[in-house]
């Protein structure tokens, strides 16, 4: 088993930073990609940002330059820095995670998704 957790959603005003974390924990052998990717109400789910494990990073165009991904190999986790957020950026967001598991099976993991609001 293999658990995905989020942290860091709120409410911020347009301008404002969030930094998102995502943790991984469980039967795990190794982390491939790892990204976010986010949901606005009536939208489909779309990727934000992913990282591969030796780092190089893809963002949507609509972040780039505003958001920064990163990772932390050792203790399989990913971050989100997000800054000069704007209403449009308003979504819940979405870890995921793929994962090769101790039995050797490759699957995608996702989190439970945590709000974001940008609002004044």
């Amino acid at each position: 088993q293999v658990q995905v957790v989020e942290s860091g959603g709120g409410l911020v005003q347009p301008g404002g930073s969030l930094r998102l974390s995502c943790a991984a924990s469980g039967s795990i052998l190794r982390i491939n990609t790892m990204g976010w990717y986010r949901q606005a109400p009536g939208k489909q789910r779309e990727l934000v940002a992913d990282i591969t494990t030796g780092g190089s990073t893809n963002y949507a165009d609509s972040v780039k330059g505003r958001f920064t991904i990163s990772r932390d190999n050792a203790k399989y986790t990913v971050y989100l820095q997000m800054n000069s957020l704007e209403p449009e950026d308003t979504a819940v967001y979405y870890c995921n995670v793929e994962v090769l598991t101790t039995m050797h099976y490759e699957y995608d993991y996702w989190g439970q998704g945590t709000q974001v609001t940008v609002a004044s």
